[in-house]
């Protein structure tokens, strides 16, 4: 297990937890095992509760910066900003804590234990929960995900900042409304190519502390008592040292949802024997009367609670911890201005330009008088932020981000326009009540942003949201209720249009790319997001995200949702033509490539490959771009049901204009191996290397003007 913690420390903080755990009594022991720890007075063991969350900020424990969603972050295909995010979180986070055991509150969401990131595969658009995670591919969920858990554990050599936890283990993405009793049927090949990618990287590379099970059964094991994956994967194949923490009420779904066991006392001791420690809910009190048993074996229960007490004693929650530098950080560390002007900062750097016909964007201000802001999203406080979100001390929605913006330079005209998802907005009004005063702020404008989408009550968590849908997965990936009216009767007025996407998913808008102009792709920016949205549409800012998803045309063309085979889903196995492709996003400026070149290809399955290239901001304009690059192969070997390619590297630079810089892209040996039926990594021949700003794909190369850049072995 990796990470910056050395192997001395965690062994000493081991050895003090066994020493502590030896001197508590069954019941004590027993207590320490759910997420609602109790104090044990006499061992000077204060009460904690385990669970806390900071997917894109300290959440649901006051004020804190609220950064953009987790899949919006994911666009920027940035590594070291996503750290930088995870940085501001532990440090926010300290900041609350050591403020909060001040006064003595260990109430649920203060600990220091976070349960993020969220590294599922977002496999299917329909998901609720897919705007938690990183996005569709393996790869880039790896990176990403590895990077944030470092900005938030930290990198003292002695004590975790905060434990990270990769969640949720493993092979799950929905349907959010049978998850408590689904059965994801996964080949091996499926399982190690695409499901297991990223919680190796966390674990192996990061050195995540903690890992969460998923509610879903894998092959018929249910993930929070899994023997294949907590035991013989996580523990044993990849040397997992930290504690494993089950979803939240998880555990009674053995009996009641998935029928592996009959009774909670046979559920609980499932769990435990198979390597779960911490039980988010309140079974496993029933692990006292387990071990009496002999269910659950003594040694057992103290692995389990020595695992608990060795995160603690890491964080410096526990024994003398005089020298642990997080202490001094105090409660002004949180919600800075600095901070909030970062949280900007990342907004802008996740925003796609998914087009731009006729250099509609950036909008002049000069040239503008009166601009019309219409659309349900347009002024929704909720469309900023996604789910498992903080409260922020200041929220800007687009419409606020113009009216600042412009100032008394402009006129803005608003309109909700219509309901996010119903057919009305006032319950007792006719059916597109807010129709007429949205085409008379049309008629009265130079030009009309149109502020479409989803927000969290439209996909979300089942059980957590007030969903208006299905159990928070979308039925389809249609825009709700009469928005499409709304962006038709944009059009039809006669004004340029520009079309601001404010969504954590993928949505089929195919009318919208045959009429509008200009469509901005904003995610759920965060707290900051009007402003971040106002400065790109106005040209302070040149967009640069990539999608980290595919939008697809329409539902239909996907498998069924319940299928977990990869075949047919994402850029890596699809067959049909994207709306707009993964790793697709436009800039104001423009970018070459040159001198491509890869070291090693001649042994890439010995010792990987070392690809560089310049590039050059060729625009007017300082921006920022990605270099991608993607394996594929074309010689023998090639196990069937393979990917077609994958994005196996990838680089940010950001370039003023005129300005080039060399790019290094390092391919590990890993990089050119492909998982065979068996979930064997095999080396096929004739690997290729295609180097470019998007996807080795036709579509991207038509909407771009640009290819890649092959290199052969």
């Amino acid at each position: 297990m990796a990470g910056t913690i050395s192997k001395e420390r965690r062994a000493e903080c081991r050895r003090q937890a066994a020493e502590l755990v030896a001197q508590m009594t069954l019941e004590e022991k027993v207590g320490q095992t759910l997420n609602w720890a109790k104090a044990i007075d006499r061992l000077g063991v204060k009460a904690y509760n385990w669970w806390n969350e900071s997917l894109h900020g300290v959440a649901r424990a006051g004020v804190a910066t609220v950064f953009p969603q987790a899949i919006t972050m994911a666009c920027s295909f940035d590594e070291d900003l996503l750290e930088q995010v995870g940085d501001v979180i532990s440090t926010e986070a300290r900041a609350k804590f050591n403020m909060q055991q001040e006064y003595g509150d260990t109430d649920i969401y203060k600990g220091l234990t976070m349960w993020a990131p969220n590294v599922n595969i977002f496999r299917d658009p329909r998901w609720g929960r897919g705007h938690e995670t990183y996005g569709e591919d393996p790869y880039l969920t790896s990176r990403l995900g590895m990077r944030f858990v470092e900005g938030l554990q930290g990198h003292d050599p002695k004590y975790l900042k905060l434990a990270a936890c990769g969640k949720h283990f493993a092979v799950h993405s929905g349907p959010e409304d049978i998850r408590h009793s689904f059965n994801a049927v996964v080949s091996a090949q499926d399982l190690r190519e695409t499901y297991l990618q990223a919680f190796h990287a966390l674990v192996t590379e990061a050195g995540v502390e903690t890992i969460m099970g998923a509610y879903n059964r894998t092959n018929g094991e249910p993930c929070c008592g899994s023997k294949t994956l907590l035991q013989d994967i996580l523990r044993k194949e990849w040397g997992f040292e930290g504690h494993v923490v089950s979803d939240c009420w998880a555990i009674k779904d053995f009996h009641e949802g998935h029928h592996v066991t009959e009774t909670a006392s046979e559920s609980v001791a499932l769990a435990a024997n198979n390597g779960c420690d911490l039980n988010c809910g309140d079974l496993f009190p029933l692990l006292y009367d387990c071990v009496k048993s002999g269910k659950v074996s003594q040694e057992r229960l103290d692995e389990m609670v020595t695992n608990l007490m060795t995160t603690r004693f890491l964080l410096g929650t526990l024994g003398e911890h005089g020298d642990c530098p997080y202490d001094a950080i105090d409660y002004l560390q949180c919600d800075t201005p600095e901070n909030r002007k970062f949280n900007q900062t990342v907004s802008e750097r996740c925003a796609v330009l998914l087009k731009n016909e006729k250099g509609i964007l950036p909008l002049d201000p000069k040239a503008i008088r009166t601009i019309g802001v219409i659309g349900p999203n347009a002024n929704n406080r909720r469309a900023l932020v996604g789910n498992y979100e903080g409260t922020a001390s200041e929220y800007v929605t687009v419409v606020e981000g113009i009216q600042e913006y412009l100032g008394d330079r402009a006129r803005v005209l608003y309109s909700e326009g219509c309901h996010l998802y119903k057919d009305r907005v006032q319950g007792l009004g006719q059916p597109d009540d807010r129709l007429a005063e949205a085409k008379g702020v049309c008629a009265a404008s130079d030009v009309v942003v149109c502020v479409l989408g989803l927000d969290s009550g439209l996909e979300g968590e089942e059980g957590d949201q007030g969903n208006q849908y299905a159990s928070g997965d979308k039925p389809n990936l249609e825009l709700p209720g009469r928005q499409q009216t709304l962006l038709d009767v944009a059009v039809a007025s006669g004004k340029p249009v520009v079309l601001v996407l404010l969504s954590g998913s993928a949505l089929a808008i195919t009318a919208a790319d045959e009429k509008v102009p200009g469509i901005l792709y904003a995610g759920y920016p965060g707290a900051q997001g009007g402003r971040a949205i106002a400065r790109i549409l106005f040209g302070e800012v040149s967009p640069e995200g990539k999608l980290p998803v595919t939008f697809y045309r329409t539902s239909e063309e996907l498998p069924e949702f319940t299928d977990y085979a990869m075949k047919g889903r994402t850029y890596r196995y699809m067959e049909t033509e994207a709306l707009y492709p993964f790793g697709y996003g436009l800039s104001y400026t423009g970018f070459s490539l040159t001198d491509v070149r890869a070291e090693g290809m001649d042994r890439a399955g010995e010792g990987g490959a070392k690809v560089r290239v310049t590039v050059t901001n060729t625009g007017a304009c300082e921006g920022a771009e990605t270099v991608q690059v993607y394996v594929r192969f074309t010689g023998a070997g090639i196990p069937e049901g393979a990917p077609k390619y994958q994005l196996k590297g990838l680089r940010k630079v950001r370039l003023a204009a005129g300005e080039s810089k060399e790019v290094e892209i390092t391919l590990p040996k890993e990089s050119f191996g492909l998982y065979d039926e068996n979930g064997e990594l095999t080396y096929p021949e004739g690997a290729e290397i295609l180097v470019g700003t998007h996807a080795p794909d036709a579509r991207s190369e038509a909407l771009t003007g640009t290819g890649c850049v092959l290199l052969k072995g």
